[in-house]
């Protein structure tokens, strides 16, 4: 487990740290520096901008109508002249006084992203699926890299290595510039990156990940034509925000921006019908410690509660002499944890050679032990459609992922219903998508189990402010012998209809994930020493839960251990 993970944020001490807002900007992509004056391009509105990081000052290079670069995507900056991507070419021009583009080289498909080192230009290409390396003495292609991921990608030069922000994949992908092999990649604080750029401290020399973002967000709108006379609207959302990031080659992961966020979780009882139950114990799965979680401290609220372990997951227990109809009780727990992204790099060669399953783990997460309907046909015969031939764990944990995101369509339903069921019907929940993926995985002799239970909404803007999801998740860890539990998402990934899946969270977990009761259920009740009828009295229908998270500040990781 990783230690010591966070030193406080730098940002009161450190002005570069910072998030950087520009004016009057709609969609920022390809950044660059130019020494401590940030180069940027608004996509929407044409603009090459200067930006000073420190104020959010913004000037725009390009006044001329005559010189609109709108659909520009990628920057990059050699000296006092600037190299932009638009639709399907490359251009150049000078940066000071933008004047008339010059053609460079015309691709196949659309140019994304570009970066240049000396003589080599690097351009990114979706459509293509690769980057294309050019000679800018001659303008032929050299080469070309396997694009590191499947979404619109941006890309910049440190050294000898390539770094790519994917949009789709949520990522930062740190390459080798020769071979083009991934060295690892971190995740995204927020969704979208479209543009990334180093800049060197001048306060410590060190070097930081500026990553710009676009989207969109809803806002209420108060329109006094219309009655009512709020609606729903959408507007540009836009930024640079630097990332921060560690990544440990021993234990084969890199966490990357993290927060310090205070979460509760209590029940309200408020009985739909009058029930009386007695000598009950109220149990309810606390935050657990993880490579990229931990706990800073728990306390109770409402009424005090003793812990448990379970399975080595702590556990909050709280006990009532008597529950009787109409007697009304606050109880829960509130914790303040570091939370962190975090991002496995596993190959598949890695796994070639792996010791065999301790034996207690093939009791515990080789059997259908939750209603997962492993002995039926529909699910055996998608166990081994989902592999077909293949031996290598990886990959077979990976295909069977592929083939449960081909088989499924996401939806929200009332209630969860077997792997069967969801299988046959071709649409699930998260529930119901991890429940096919836990059947197919222990089918296929892979340790599998259930990891939950909430996502803090994804604001990490926000400080200061309770935020409250709008429903609960869960999720799956899969486990390699030798090496240890690994995270997959259950359905995120699953946004084309046929793929390609990004594999962000495929070995992989945003901040905003909650670890708690890994393989236990998360909350259960028990009366006179059995577990509670659900005919009789269901957790649901006792009371009423209430999630709150409050971001508190941003990490940093640490370099200590």
């Amino acid at each position: 487990m990783i230690t010591n993970l966070a030193s406080s944020v730098l940002q009161k001490q450190n002005p570069w740290f910072r998030t950087i807002r520009p004016i009057a900007v709609s969609a920022l992509q390809g950044i660059a520096f130019q020494g401590d004056t940030l180069i940027a391009i608004d996509s929407t509105n044409g603009y090459l901008l200067q930006i000073d990081p420190l104020s959010n000052n913004t000037k725009i290079l390009n006044p001329s109508r005559e010189l609109d670069f709108a659909d520009a995507t990628g920057l990059a900056l050699l000296g006092d002249t600037v190299w932009l991507t638009i639709n399907d070419s490359v251009y150049f021009c000078p940066l000071n006084g933008a004047s008339e583009l010059q053609h460079f080289v015309t691709l196949p498909y659309t140019a994304n992203g570009i970066a240049i080192k000396d003589s080599t230009i690097y351009v990114t290409c979706e459509k293509a699926g690769y980057i294309l390396v050019y000679s800018r003495n001659t303008g032929r292609e050299i080469t070309r890299l396997r694009a590191p991921g499947v979404g619109v990608e941006n890309i910049t030069v440190r050294d000898e290595e390539l770094w790519v922000s994917d949009a789709q994949e949520q990522s930062v992908f740190c390459l080798d510039r020769a071979t083009g092999e991934i060295q690892f990649s971190v995740l995204t604080p927020f969704e979208n990156p479209t543009g990334l750029a180093f800049h060197t401290d001048p306060q410590t020399g060190q070097d930081i990940l500026y990553v710009a973002y676009a989207s969109e967000e809803p806002y209420i709108r108060d329109n006094p034509n219309a009655d009512p006379n709020y609606e729903l609207q959408y507007r540009d959302r836009t930024f640079i925000h630097p990332l921060h990031f560690r990544y440990d080659p021993e234990r084969r992961c890199a966490l990357s921006s993290g927060y310090l966020i205070e979460m509760s979780y209590v029940e309200e009882l408020a009985p739909l019908e009058d029930v009386e139950l007695k000598d009950v114990e109220w149990r309810i799965a606390l935050p657990a410690e993880t490579d990229r979680q931990k706990v800073r401290k728990v306390e109770p609220v409402g009424i005090p509660f003793t812990e448990e372990l379970h399975n080595d997951q702590r556990v909050a227990v709280f006990k009532f002499d008597t529950l009787k109809p109409g007697e009304r009780h606050l109880f829960g727990w509130k914790a303040l944890l570091e939370v962190w992204s975090i991002k496995y790099r596993l190959t598949p060669r890695d796994v070639e050679k792996l010791p065999e399953l301790p034996p207690d783990f093939e009791e515990r997460y080789l059997v259908d032990n939750d209603d997962l309907a492993m002995d039926t046909e529909i699910i055996r015969q998608a166990a081994r459609e989902a592999i077909g031939r293949e031996t290598n764990l990886l990959r077979k944990i990976y295909n069977i992922r592929n083939y449960v995101y081909d088989k499924l369509s996401y939806g929200i339903k009332p209630h969860i219903d077997s792997p069967d069921v969801a299988l046959a019907r071709g649409v699930g929940s998260c529930g119901e998508y991890l429940g096919v993926l836990l059947a197919l995985g222990r089918l296929n002799g892979i340790a599998c189990r259930t990891v939950g239970r909430y996502k803090c909404p994804a604001h990490a803007d926000k400080l200061g402010v309770p935020l409250e999801p709008d429903f609960n998740h869960v999720w799956m860890e899969f486990y390699v012998p030798g090496i240890g539990w690994l995270p997959m998402e259950s359905n995120p990934d699953d946004i084309t209809e046929g793929g390609p899946y990004p594999t962000r969270f495929f070995m992989g977990l945003a901040w905003y994930h909650m670890e708690l009761g890994k393989g236990i259920t998360f909350e259960s009740l028990r009366s006179q020493g059995a577990p509670v009828n659900k005919e009789n009295a269901s957790i649901g229908e006792l009371a009423i839960n209430h999630v709150r998270f409050t971001i508190l500040e941003e990490l940093v990781p640490s370099e200590s251990e």
